[in-house]
């Protein structure tokens, strides 16, 4: 028992310094897994780091050019969202600015404007607002409802016969309310996506890298790379832990510079508690890790899986239920994302990291992860044995092959 028990630590040991230098000696596999992992979040991080848009550009149509809508546009300009770039005389010259994309928005004054007011009439401001980026929108609607509630308190404070200023506050806002923004304090994008999109590197780069070393192994048909036939190689679970050892080592690096280095260079919300989240990661990367070796089976040749994860990724962070909610997913797509180890690891990391989760708050995401390890695990080990018995299978007829070709050949002589 003690010495099946040696051989056995033996053989994980050995497989796994073979993967190791297979590792080191393929660029494209060291690619994958050193290089991209550690410039591939700064360089998101980096495209996402002012978080909000700022001076939006926008074009003015000021029809009334009276004193009141000349101060709503310099208010307007007077934001830090909203930049007046454009004062144009007709509607038809301003859409052809956005046609260009020159502005992103159009603010329309009519020309009875200020004249309505004077008459203690109710005046309008059309807005219209390129809707292709929705954080140009967002500044330039937000900036505009924001100026003319200010201006609409101004006017209600002239007309009223208020004598302090506590009577003319409850007359501008009877209904008071403060802003409070939850867990996104900036109300950045960069802190909306990016711990998603952080987590889902780790998986995508682990499905790349395993990928490509069973792609090359398959198209120089070098079975023995794949699951080599030798003494080392007798048992499954030693190929398949020697294997994943190799790979937990080089990601459990990696997962921690992803998710503790790269928000705190770039300032992003990061407010852990290192305990819950190495609990958390553990089960991430060993699920990572199964499934694509699970998934490196499907692999033909060394472009295949390159294809499949840029086709995937897209797919795979909307089906975190982050970006798009879960509960507007379909059922079937909802069911596809249940297979997914970052759909729960990226669920778990944002609760954790961003909003002050514990372990106990990210049960349900924990266990599915680690159900997840356990069942792309034992796949793994089957789909190994299938490819073990098959090379044997090759091996043996190759051999015979050989054999009846010597005896042919002596026969003949």
């Amino acid at each position: 028992m003690f010495k099946r028990l040696r051989e056995g630590i033996y053989d994980t040991c050995y497989i796994w310094v073979k993967e190791m230098r297979s590792v080191i000696s393929d660029e494209g596999v060291l690619i994958f897994f050193i290089l991209v992992p550690l410039f591939y979040p700064l360089l998101y991080s980096w495209a996402y780091n002012n978080e909000v848009a700022r001076d939006v550009p926008v074009a003015v149509v000021d029809f009334s050019n009276g004193q009141t809508s000349r101060q709503f546009i310099r208010q307007c300009d007077a934001s830090p969202d909203v930049k007046v770039a454009y004062r144009c005389a007709s509607l038809d010259e301003a859409k052809q600015l956005v046609g260009h994309q020159v502005v992103r928005g159009i603010i329309y004054i009519p020309a009875d404007f200020d004249n309505r007011l004077g008459r203690m009439e109710q005046s309008k401001i059309s807005l219209f607002c390129d809707m292709s980026m929705m954080l140009a929108y967002k500044a330039i609607y937000s900036t505009a409802i924001a100026v003319s509630q200010d201006m609409n308190a101004g006017i209600q404070v002239k007309l009223s016969n208020n004598y302090t200023d506590r009577e003319d506050a409850i007359l501008t806002k009877p209904l008071d309310f403060q802003e409070v923004q939850m867990f996104n304090t900036t109300g950045g994008y960069g802190n909306f996506i990016l711990p998603c999109v952080l987590v889902l590197i780790i998986q995508q780069t682990l499905l790349l890298g395993i990928g490509l070393s069973a792609g090359t192994a398959r198209e120089n048909n070098r079975f023995k790379d794949l699951v080599p036939v030798s003494r080392h190689y007798n048992g499954i679970f030693r190929i398949v832990f020697g294997k994943s050892l190799c790979y937990f080592m080089i990601y459990a690096v990696m997962a921690a510079y992803v998710t503790l280095v790269v928000p705190r260079i770039f300032g992003f919300i990061s407010i852990p508690q290192p305990s819950d989240l190495f609990a958390l990661m553990l089960p991430y990367v060993l699920a990572c890790i199964f499934f694509g070796m699970f998934m490196s089976c499907l692999v033909r040749y060394r472009e295949n899986v390159i294809l499949l994860v840029v086709f995937t990724s897209l797919p795979f962070l909307f089906l975190a239920g982050i970006s798009w909610p879960e509960t507007s997913v379909p059922a079937a797509w909802r069911g596809i994302a249940y297979l997914l180890p970052s759909t729960f690891g990226v669920r778990g990391f944002v609760r954790i990291s961003s909003m002050g989760a514990t372990l106990n708050d990210v049960t349900h995401e924990y266990m599915m992860l680690w159900i997840q390890v356990l069942v792309y695990f034992f796949a793994t080990c089957i789909v190994y044995r299938f490819q073990l018995i098959q090379t044997r299978r090759h091996a043996v007829d190759r051999i015979i092959s050989i054999k009846r070709k010597a005896e042919k050949h002596k026969a003949s002589r």
